[in-house]
């Protein structure tokens, strides 16, 4: 059978480190209603207002982390890419992304005119976010009935405490965590505060608590992004044997002036660096590749600050990539999917 591909998307990359390509990779991804929830008049505002400086700065950080062969998160894609065609005896395995290339449209398309007629389509993400898995859900739906591609589609749902992918993490880690080292911060990804309140049926989160969700009602945990990061944070360190008040949590990658998800990564590695944290492991679990988040903010300017603020070292452990026990993790969610 061979009319049954897997299709994995993650977010994308600029197609160079040239000022043009990173603004028109910015626009395009600044300009998803799912990301940038305002009206489009406040969102175009918005983002021609972010385009004026932030290219050339972002132009810069992905020159910093740049690979001979292209974008780490592209390359990294690729190769786990590669690596899972041995894994998916029932069709091509492609790979998409949201924002840039290959574009999610066109490999559909692509996919459809070669003859496949079922994708299971693997959003790359853990935790559901709406400007993540939503917005390729969504775009793969709407490519597919705006231009009649008879395609069925099965989605793989955010596996964020799957034993399985606790486990791949856990030996990804392994080597790093069975050094010497004062403390273990997970940074995820972070949120504005306001794309969680719209998911939340309640209208009574409060972003505090510290298990945030954990005994909410399971539709509210199936949307709630902070929840399931701690989750995936505790699976972890339950997994691992670390100790409570040898790990904690924090969220990166703010933007803009709006309320974002606490605690600031920026903020907790200025804190860990002043109370005597000298070496520091670093894990980004949001993300299953490693890309301008990981290697550029935590694993360069993240490093940086908290040397500054006291630390000596700053190690950061990287994303699960094309590992071995990750890709057989992906293989058997997808074939479950």
């Amino acid at each position: 059978m061979t009319d049954h591909a897997l299709l994995l998307v993650n977010l994308g990359s600029p197609a160079s480190t040239s000022v043009a390509d990173v603004r028109r990779y910015l626009n395009q991804f600044l300009m998803d209603p799912y990301v940038i929830d305002l009206p489009w008049p406040v969102r175009r505002l918005l983002v021609s207002l972010i385009l004026i400086k932030r290219p050339e700065q972002s132009a810069h950080a992905y020159a910093s982390i740049w690979w001979d062969e292209g974008s780490p998160l592209v390359v990294l894609t690729r190769r786990l890419q590669q690596a899972m065609t041995a894994h998916w005896p029932h069709g091509p395995v492609e790979i998409a992304m949201r924002y840039g290339q290959p574009a999610l449209p066109e490999v559909l398309e692509r996919l459809a005119a070669q003859g496949v007629r079922k994708v299971t389509l693997a959003p790359l993400y853990p935790q559901f976010a709406d400007s993540t898995v939503t917005t390729v859900v969504e775009l793969a739906r709407q490519t597919i009935a705006e231009r009649k591609l008879p395609l069925q589609t099965r989605i793989l749902q955010p596996f964020y405490e799957h034993p399985d992918y606790i486990e791949a993490l856990a030996a990804s880690a392994r080597p790093y965590l069975e050094q010497d080292y004062d403390h273990l911060l997970l940074s995820f990804h972070g949120l504005p505060e306001r794309h969680l309140k719209k998911l939340d049926p309640t209208g009574q989160h409060d972003f505090q608590a510290a298990d945030c969700c954990k005994d909410a009602s399971a539709d509210m945990r199936a949307v709630c992004y902070r929840g399931q990061c701690l989750a995936t944070a505790r699976a972890l360190a339950t997994k691992m044997g670390i100790p409570e008040g040898k790990w904690s949590v924090s969220f990166q990658s703010r933007l803009g002036r709006a309320k974002w998800i606490e605690p600031y990564t920026e903020t907790r590695l200025d804190e860990l660096g002043k109370a005597g944290v000298k070496k520091l492991l670093v894990m980004c679990p949001a993300f299953v590749a490693d890309c301008i988040e990981t290697l550029e903010e935590i694993g360069m300017r993240g490093s940086e600050q908290f040397i500054e603020a006291g630390g000596r070292e700053l190690l950061l452990v990287p994303c699960l990539n094309d590992h071995p026990q990750w890709v057989g993790v992906l293989a058997g969610m997808c074939e479950r999917a």
